[in-house]
């Protein structure tokens, strides 16, 4: 079988669609699939990572629709080279380029490849609902009316990564109705043993929690992760509690929105924030934590989340993460019902109060509901057996 994967941007800055693909292609690759990704990235551009795979890069696409016509006229020609083509993503113009040349295919009565679409949450409620997002949801109403919709209803499958991400995609928008839903996972590579160099990589970055306990938010500094909440909570409980563990919140810090965070843990000399980890000291950073923290007001799979886990760390985690029923099940961590400050604060005196000894069982416990549910080679499997079933 001959893959071909359909994405915005295969530039690792991009997050967690485009690490998926890297994370799966290698099992893919033992399995006897070949696997090809085109994207819209610049023609000469060249990424901060060697892929051992082909990516056929058409052009950086106009606005933030990513309009680029090369995309539409590359499918055209190349497309039946392929078995299968998987789209990853909505909102783009390259959902809507595979649609309009398969369609145009299938009205002259031509053969066309399996499409499947993977939405990555894109079709989350919240996403319609969140007040500061009143424009960009009046601007995907009408997408979804015009484009989106046929490209969901006339794809072979839509895929997603957890069980609840499904649920949730049947009850955003009317006209919904995909030909097959089905429920692959997601997976992800398990981390690099843990050793002395990624402590101390951490540590040259952070030295202000050397010798010390600390828990772990790492992820981008956004409105939608709770980091507010996260820190007032903090703030108030550690100021009780000087023995509380420090906390670190790692991530850009570029943004208007993270500064503004830094200003309101400025008085807080407990706080820390280190900027955006990656490698050595991102592995240290998680591999030295007490605990990590996500409370986010909604996060499709939290990749992140998933590798604290794969570090053998219990994770706390808000019921608007998508694969908190998988957590819940596997008791590896916890899981907040009130996502206010009055709720983060009760979870953290309530986290605070656990021993040691207990702390290390839930992160045993977190290391198997990761094997469990989210190791890759075992996601590419059902991945691919569902391809086959189309």
């Amino acid at each position: 079988m001959k893959i071909l994967r359909v994405i915005s941007s295969m530039h690792p800055s991009k997050g967690g669609p485009c690490q998926g693909i890297r994370n799966a292609i290698p099992y893919f690759q033992k399995a006897g699939i070949t696997t090809e990704v085109v994207c819209m990235d610049d023609e000469n551009s060249k990424y901060p990572i060697e892929d051992n795979f082909t990516v056929y890069r058409v052009g950086i696409g106009k606005t933030s629709y990513q309009y680029q016509p090369e995309l539409f006229n590359w499918l055209k020609d190349n497309i039946m080279n392929y078995d299968a083509v998987v789209v990853h993503g909505l909102w783009q113009y390259h959902n809507v380029a595979v649609y309009k040349v398969v369609n145009k295919r299938k009205k002259r009565g031509q053969k066309v490849p399996k499409v499947v679409v993977l939405p990555h949450g894109m079709l989350d409620p919240y996403f319609q609902k969140a007040p500061d997002r009143k424009m960009k949801a009046i601007r995907n109403e009408i997408i979804w009316h015009l484009t989106e919709k046929k490209c969901i209803n006339t794809a072979d499958a839509i895929f997603f990564t957890c069980q609840e991400e499904m649920r949730l995609a049947a009850t955003t928008f009317k006209g919904y109705n995909p030909n097959k839903t089905i429920n692959v996972g997601y997976g992800i590579q398990a981390p690099p043993l843990k050793n002395v160099e990624f402590k101390h990589a951490f540590e040259e970055i952070c030295s202000a929690v050397v010798g010390k306990k600390y828990w772990l938010f790492l992820s981008r500094i956004h409105e939608k992760k709770g980091v507010d909440l996260l820190i007032k909570a903090y703030d108030k409980l550690s100021r009780l509690n000087p023995s509380l563990p420090e906390l670190v919140i790692a991530g850009p810090t570029t943004s208007d929105y993270a500064q503004q965070m830094i200003k309101l843990a400025s008085n807080n000399a407990k706080i820390h924030f280190p900027g955006m980890l990656q490698g050595a000291e991102k592995w240290g950073a998680f591999y030295g934590c007490e605990a990590y923290f996500l409370p986010s007001y909604q996060e499709n799979f939290g990749i992140a989340i998933v590798e604290a886990m794969a570090c053998e760390k219990p994770v706390m985690v808000s019921k608007n993460v998508n694969i908190w029923k998988e957590i819940k099940a596997g008791n590896g961590g916890w899981i907040l019902d009130d996502l206010s400050d009055k709720g983060i604060y009760s979870a953290l005196l309530e986290i605070s109060e656990i021993s040691e000894e207990n702390i290390a069982i839930k992160g045993n416990q977190s290391y198997k509901t990761f094997q469990n549910n989210f190791n890759v080679q075992d996601r590419a499997a059902v991945f691919l057996s569902a391809l086959n079933q189309l």
